[in-house]
């Protein structure tokens, strides 16, 4: 004889009930989907360059509770919705010179991973102290986002979105992945204890142990965040530096400005020679290191006579050495290049980008995308090299580490910069072809994050805008505008000493992963005894 066992969905519990069949009922079954995909909207709103940080706490509330007591496949469908909702307006300024074609794309791909998170959150959301599962799922598919396509794509990560938030400070504890896990267990926990309070009414029976679990879900990341504050500083510990931050800004917006780098190049001079003239005019201090962006001289300066003049003359007349971002071609390869320039010695050393971006800097599978259409080609038409080895210059003796634009998105590209000696860290990038998209805002919160993550001052040198100066705390202290030319200049402090996510490195998202896989393994194997008890 077989029993058929029945489960109610408990997630029907807060949702309005309709007649089987009825245009009611029909809009009802919609409800979860609107849900989800809404709440995946909510959680773009809560990044830069608002500063509503606190509304990823009831986006992912919500997200928990469509989630709650699904099957697997719809688990699948909804996540894809709400990585749809979070994703589509996040990375709209990836379309921005290239058409809507590749930001779709992108899109279309990257939600497939928050698809197999909601699949994977359903089955966990039936244990005990389910939202630690959950929490550890989302942080666990962001670690393959990071890595996997293409050497990964980490943008719009939870941590990212917390630059202004009480959080912050655990990105000292365990890094980006730690920062996460405790906003997204913050609000896994929310639900819960909504929920059980509505269940609670219902049935006049409190479940202390699992209302106990949903307040400590809240309590620990508010608790641990306030405790980790301690570990967060700006006092220096290796003395000061005076740093000059360059903007010289680009002839106009967008691709197109590829085509004037000798323009660009003629901008940065030019700003530096009258950061110069305010600096002899005893208008501003004399800086001990000056910063460039990245694609200052897309001209290479080992090859062009002039682009090596011009940029000598600047380091003479500013009586400091310059970290110049430029474009060199090196044994028939091309290399994203920071170069060290001193006013005396010229061209000193270098730092290749190590951690490029593909469809900008290469093309993945050239040969494939040619064969459906010749002009992607040529949109990347050679392909940037990878460098192999940390960037960190020593400038009038402070050690700073170079993390070129879209590397500050990857935990080890900047981990790789302290652990090598970095007391401060310069994240020279170029926006110009993203216009006054929010991609700029989005990177600049993520070097706020870093800066906090390692307990170093950040400078973010961008050819356009924003370009800051961002301390040790988080705190931005001086920025620019966008597509405007403009220095910034300031004592900073040097750091030296190691935060525990800087120790730790990549074990606790290993962690996070060994406790997401414990628990999808403890729900899997619950399902199948299930099923077996179902059969008599």
């Amino acid at each position: 004889m077989t029993v058929t066992a029945t489960s109610v969905d408990e997630s029907d519990q807060l949702e309005p009930k309709a007649a089987p069949g009825s245009r009611l009922a029909r809009l009802v079954r919609l409800v979860p989907a609107a849900v989800a995909a809404l709440s995946g909207v909510l959680l773009y709103v809560s990044f830069p360059p608002r500063t509503l940080w606190w509304l990823a706490l009831p986006a992912f509330a919500c997200f928990g509770w469509v989630l709650r007591g699904r099957s697997w496949k719809a688990g699948l469908g909804l996540g894809y919705l709400f990585g749809l909702g979070f994703l589509l307006p996040l990375l709209v300024w990836t379309g921005v010179e290239v058409g809507p074609g590749p930001w779709i794309a992108l899109v279309v791909v990257e939600a497939i991973f928050v698809a197999l998170v909601g699949a994977a959150i359903t089955a966990v959301s039936k244990l005990p102290a389910w939202p630690l599962w959950a929490a550890a799922l989302w942080i666990a598919g962001e670690a393959v986002r990071a890595r996997a396509p293409f050497h990964g794509f980490p943008w719009g990560k939870i941590a990212f979105g917390q630059a202004d938030g009480v959080f912050l400070p655990l990105a000292a504890v365990g890094g980006t992945p730690v920062l996460g896990f405790a906003v997204v267990l913050c609000g896994f926990g929310l639900y819960e204890i909504v929920r059980l309070a509505l269940e609670s009414r219902q049935t006049r029976v409190v479940r202390r142990s699992a209302a106990t679990v949903a307040l400590l879900s809240v309590a620990v990341p508010v608790v641990g965040a306030l405790a980790a504050r301690g570990l967060v500083s700006d006092k220096a510990e290796d003395g000061t530096t005076t740093v000059a931050v360059i903007q010289g800004n680009v002839p106009r917006a967008g691709l197109e400005f590829n085509a004037q780098r000798r323009a660009v190049l003629d901008y940065h001079v030019k700003e530096t020679l009258r950061l110069a003239a305010k600096v002899k005019a005893g208008k501003v201090a004399k800086p001990d290191v000056v910063l460039w962006p990245e694609n200052s001289s897309d001209v290479d300066p080992f090859a062009d006579a002039q682009a090596y003049t011009d940029i000598d003359e600047a380091a003479k007349a500013i009586g400091a050495p310059i970290s110049v971002g430029g474009v060199v071609e090196r044994d028939g390869k091309l290399y994203n290049e920071q170069i060290l320039w001193d006013p005396v010695k010229g061209p000193t050393d270098t730092y290749d980008k190590r951690q490029i971006q593909p469809f900008g800097e290469y093309l993945p599978m050239r040969s494939l995308l040619g064969a459906i259409n010749k002009n992607w080609t040529t949109m990347v038409r050679q392909d940037f090299s990878r460098g192999t080895k940390p960037g960190v210059f020593t400038m009038n003796g402070a050690k700073i580490g170079l993390v070129t634009c879209y590397e500050a998105a990857f935990d080890w590209a900047v981990r790789s910069e302290v652990t090598d000696g970095a007391q401060l860290i310069s994240v020279p990038s170029n926006n110009a072809t993203f216009d006054r998209s929010e991609m700029t805002y989005q990177q600049l919160a993520m070097s706020r994050v870093r800066a906090v993550e390692h307990s170093r001052t950040v400078t973010v040198p961008v050819t356009s805008g924003v370009s800051a100066i961002i301390m040790p705390d988080g705190k931005i202290t001086q920025k620019t505008g966008m597509f405007v030319a403009d220095s910034l200049v300031q004592k900073v402090p040097l750091r030296s000493s190691e935060t525990p996510a800087t120790k730790l490195g990549i074990l606790p998202e290993m962690a996070l992963v060994l406790i997401a896989a414990g628990g999808l393994g403890w729900a899997v194997a619950a399902g199948v005894r299930g099923r077996r008890a179902g059969d008599v």
